[in-house]
């Protein structure tokens, strides 16, 4: 693995138009499509639990999380987690993981949201704390494999209280 010198720094405003950039060059068109995106659609993210990656004065990651509801209860919503392609396997996406759930769960001790959710890969998202949301306890605007759906418990045994349809959170 080359590494390259990169540093974590809190997403501000101004890193809205790159972000968007480097987001559409990692998913791509179809990424409007997908359940957690309808999450998120029209929301905006929780900027001081979101981050982003540079590298030479260059974005060459981000990610955000976001509030939403489940089941009636605010929870947080990683994603989406992005690194530029040519930067992958450099332990960049880890280290951005590793900010934003570190932020959210001192801000859960704090009394914010104790959990995470998000839909991606257990293979990946597992050694960050993240398991297999049990089936059927959570709905989702668009099809998704339920095997994908996945949480991070930011305060031990939250995830039980979390059941039904998750919703975006509108302030």
């Amino acid at each position: 693995m080359s590494t390259i010198p990169f540093s974590i720094l809190p997403e501000q405003a101004g890193h809205a138009a790159d972000i968007e950039k480097l987001i559409q060059e990692v998913f791509g068109p179809g990424m409007t499509a997908r359940a957690a995106y309808a999450l998120r659609e029209g929301v905006e993210h929780t900027r001081k639990l979101s981050f982003i990656a540079s590298a030479d004065e260059r974005l060459i990651g981000t990610v955000r999380l976001t509030r939403i509801l489940w089941g009636g209860e605010p929870a947080l919503m990683l994603g989406p987690l992005a690194v530029l392609p040519q930067e992958n396997n450099k332990g960049i996406g880890s280290a951005l993981m590793h900010h934003a759930i570190d932020a959210a769960s001192q801000a859960a001790q704090r009394g914010g949201d104790p959990l995470i959710m998000l839909v991606g890969d257990l293979d990946y998202y597992a050694p960050f704390g993240f398991k297999p949301v049990p089936p059927n306890q959570i709905s989702l605007p668009r099809p998704v494999d339920p095997k994908r759906v996945l949480a991070c418990e930011l305060m031990e045994g939250s995830l039980a209280s979390y059941r039904g349809k998750a919703a975006s959170f509108n302030r």
